[in-house]
């Protein structure tokens, strides 16, 4: 039973890497929207799975829901952020691109909301709470197609100006889209110019190398950074300084609620402050935040101020990360990449990140057996190296073009 259990968490993980690597080839076949709305057929299979386990006494068609689901979520992950990237107007590309990371983080506050046992999660109840993914499902596949494709996947991928700039006038709400029509054109000259882009040329590439490198640093850096095994251990730090069952699982509500209200407000400063800033801040904050938590921690069970001081910093951790590293890594990488190569580039950043995800939820708890609270100086020590990485190699990409931003780095490469 156990290995079935062990297997029904990692192949979520598993699930996101194989939907993670399948971006780049099914966003350019099918397009941004086509393959955000082909996505849903994960979902479908998922609550076939999942909803019916119980009904035939399965615990297998739970792993394999999950493996479903979890491709769904590798492809989402990747898909949205580069479909609402190519959307946006540059003065909003990050405002818009943070709309994917608040929606997670609303679904996951959702998710245990309706997980409390006086809701959902109880013995009878519980397949239909996993059915329920079926919803957001449904309501994609109605009012997705009202949207337009991608106006750059549209003119540059498939070379239908017309409907491109359709597109674009129906997504601004005005006829005058004649620089942004340009700006787009110029760069598919640019790229016509250039071949194209293999799995190969973006490593050996040093002006596509370059970014794919700051791109899967800052998705390491995001997994890294301890918040799944802060969350995992919220709710131990809460029972810990005396909450009984109910006040614990309210805290962690409470954490929930701080992390959604938190990537509001870095949809707000993305713009405003920029990437890089908004980054090193997160960084630098947590390191000194988790360094701290290690400190109470190793007193929280003979100190009730310990106890609680951890609370305050379980909820500080989750606030300075909401503010950039949350939400910044996904739509990152769509903007250090021009049209050819963003696809490729996402797929491996997005395979990336979820194999961190899975090395840091299958090596968190042997490596608090065996550092007990110190695992969280180790997270620091970890913190600190990715904020003086971002500080020296990642650069600010608020209101910078594609080819802007493009051209950086074929002068850096060039030095």
């Amino acid at each position: 039973m156990t290995d079935l259990w062990a297997w029904a968490v990692a192949i979520f993980c598993i699930g996101g890497i194989i939907g993670g690597s399948l971006v780049g080839i099914i966003a350019d076949r099918f397009g941004r929207k086509g393959g955000l709305l082909l996505n849903n057929i994960f979902v479908v299979l998922t609550v076939i799975f999942e909803g019916f386990c119980k009904m035939a006494g399965s615990y297998e068609m739970i792993i394999v829901g999950r493996l479903f689901i979890g491709i769904n979520a590798g492809l989402n992950a990747g898909i949205t952020p580069m479909y609402l990237g190519e959307i946006s107007p540059m003065h909003l590309r990050g405002a818009v691109g943070t709309v994917y990371q608040l929606i997670v983080t609303i679904s996951i506050l959702i998710s245990q909301v309706l997980s409390m046992d006086k809701v959902l999660g109880t013995a009878e109840q519980w397949p239909l709470l996993l059915s329920l993914t079926i919803i957001p499902a449904i309501f994609q596949c109605v009012t997705l197609p009202l949207c337009p494709e991608s106006p750059k996947f549209l003119l540059l991928n498939r070379g239908k100006d017309v409907d491109a700039q359709r597109g674009l006038v129906w997504l601004r709400g005005t006829n005058d889209v004649y620089d942004e029509m340009e700006e787009m054109r110029n760069e598919a000259e640019s790229i016509k110019m250039t071949s194209r882009i293999t799995m190969k040329e973006i490593f050996v590439n040093p002006a596509l190398r370059i970014p794919l490198i700051i791109s899967l640093m800052v998705m390491l850096a995001q997994q890294f950074s301890g918040i799944n095994a802060v969350m995992f251990f919220s709710d131990a730090i809460f029972r810990m300084a005396g909450l009984n069952t109910t006040a614990s699982q309210s805290a962690t509500l409470g954490v929930g609620a701080m992390n959604v209200v938190m990537t509001f407000v870095s949809l707000i400063l993305v713009e405003k402050c920029g990437r890089k800033t908004l980054l090193l801040f997160g960084f630098c904050a947590m390191v000194i935040d988790t360094a701290l938590l290690a400190l109470c921690l190793a007193y929280a069970e003979s100190s009730s101020a310990a106890a609680y001081f951890s609370i305050a910093l379980v909820i500080m951790f989750v606030v300075v990360f909401a503010t950039g590293p949350g939400s910044i890594p996904w739509f990152l990488v769509s903007e250090l990449f021009n049209q050819s190569a963003r696809p490729i580039a996402t797929s491996i950043a997005i395979a990336v990140n979820w194999g961190a995800n899975f090395i840091v939820s299958y090596s968190f708890l042997p490596l608090k057996e065996l550092l007990d609270t110190n695992v969280f100086v180790l997270f620091a020590v970890i913190q600190a190296l990715f904020a003086l990485f971002i500080w020296k190699k990642v650069p600010e990409t608020k209101n910078k073009t594609i080819e802007e931003i493009s051209s950086m780095f074929r002068q850096i490469s060039y030095q």
